[in-house]
């Protein structure tokens, strides 16, 4: 049964000036997993990395009814692939639903999907 779903999308300028500014903004976005992933990249694709994690993590907690405070931090979803790339939706370490996320020049997107057993 579908218990949520959530949208979001993020401009890429933003994500990039956001992150110049201060290493701080990606530190709050991203766990610890995530950030290893990200240092690994180009800075093209870090841009697209961070902006594409930041509205998962936001179309997760509109998914969840929650929004992103108290009950769902940035530090508590987590986006990981699995062995062919297929990224997959963690909340609090638990596998909670599906993830799509996407790209083009100027803006990443991201649609979630909740469901329970």
């Amino acid at each position: 049964m579908i218990t949520g779903i959530g949208l979001d999308i993020t401009e890429l300028q933003r994500v990039r000036r956001l992150d110049k500014k201060s290493p701080k903004f990606r530190e709050r976005v991203l766990t610890d997993r995530e950030l290893a992933e990200y240092a690994l990249l180009s800075e093209k694709r870090k841009t697209e990395f961070l902006a594409g994690r930041f509205a998962a993590k936001e179309a997760f907690a509109k998914a969840n009814g929650t929004g992103i405070g108290k009950a769902c931090s940035f530090q508590d979803i987590e986006i990981r692939k699995d062995s062919n790339g297929k990224p997959g939706i963690y909340f609090q370490q638990l596998e909670t639903g599906l993830v799509s996320i996407t790209h083009t020049k100027e803006y990443a997107a991201a649609q979630v999907l909740l469901q329970s057993n």
